[in-house]
């Protein structure tokens, strides 16, 4: 996630320097094209570049909306994760028998491997990296047999749950309670692996660039009679604004893709640690991320 720091000029250029560069070369060859055929070129009106930047702001104001929503209702799910996950230890804790502190604990520390492990699996990484501190041998080797690792986390703790219940440890209203919040826990996480999944239409992006370079072809045009060296430079800026918005876009509509942008899974998942190992009475904790880039991870 962006933080509210000064972004650094290199990263803005490196994601529009392509662009800008094919822009530079269709301005030049306009311009060229058009002053060596300027007897049978007829003159292209101002209005038409005008009307094409207008439409194709519309178009970027509707792609950031739906981007923005994406990224958004992401942030909005790991939210609902921290809560979660610190009301499953706090309903342990109330609800368990005080002779079974250590399954509380055990159930705690999968809890917070889970978040680590899902971020990891959202971001495309190792799931199980980071895990080796809260999960034994035996948990990482049952946890690697599947798929889905999160998953497979998520039914450890639920079979730990429906075995204190069964022993008596663990009263049937309680258990329904805490059955709620795993729902919970698996519902975000499924929410969150379908925007993952889930691929913003290629083909708009693909239009949204057509219709950026047709502008700066028509802008060339009627731009004819203006010197090549205000031209340029005028032509450049104008259509690095519209780029720079559509990769502002492009970025945020995926929330998950290990960028500067993306929703920061592995700060929030060392908070829920932090927050888990407080509620569990221990004074060794982690310390918080510190970054000195312009974002968090």
């Amino acid at each position: 996630m962006l933080l509210e720091k000064k972004i650094p000029f290199s990263y803005i250029l490196n994601k529009v320097k392509y662009d800008l560069l094919y822009v530079t070369v269709i301005g030049l060859t306009v311009h060229f094209l058009t002053s060596f055929f300027r007897d049978f070129i007829p003159n292209m009106p101002l209005a038409i570049p005008a009307f094409l930047g207008t439409a194709i702001s519309v178009i970027l104001s509707f792609k950031l909306n739906q981007s923005y929503d994406r990224w958004w209702e992401a942030r909005k799910i790991w939210g609902s994760i921290v809560n979660d996950s610190r009301t499953l230890v706090l309903q342990l804790q109330s609800f368990v028998n005080s002779s079974e502190k250590e399954v509380v604990k055990k159930i705690a520390y999968r809890q917070m491997a889970w978040n680590y492990s899902l971020g990891q699996s959202l971001r495309g990484l190792n799931p199980l990296e980071n895990t080796a501190r809260f999960l034994s041998a035996t948990e990482i080797e049952q946890v690697d047999k599947h798929t889905n690792k999160p998953l497979a986390i998520l039914q450890l703790n639920n079979a730990d749950i429906s075995h204190l219940h069964r022993n008596n440890h663990l009263d049937t209203y309680s258990k329904i309670q805490l059955d709620s919040t795993l729902v919970r826990l698996c519902d975000s996480m499924g929410r969150a692996e379908r925007i993952n999944n889930t691929v913003f239409p290629s083909t708009y992006r693909l239009f949204l660039h057509f219709a950026i370079y047709f502008f700066a072809i028509t802008l060339s045009m009627a731009l004819l009679d203006m010197k090549i060296y205000f031209e340029m430079p005028l032509l450049i800026l104008t259509s690095l604004f519209f780029f720079l918005l559509e990769k502002s876009a492009f970025h945020m509509q995926d929330p998950f893709k290990n960028r500067p942008s993306d929703t920061p899974v592995t700060t929030i998942a060392q908070t829920i640690e932090i927050n888990i190992r407080q509620l569990l009475g221990e004074t060794e904790l982690p310390q918080p991320l510190k970054t000195d880039k312009f974002y968090a991870l």
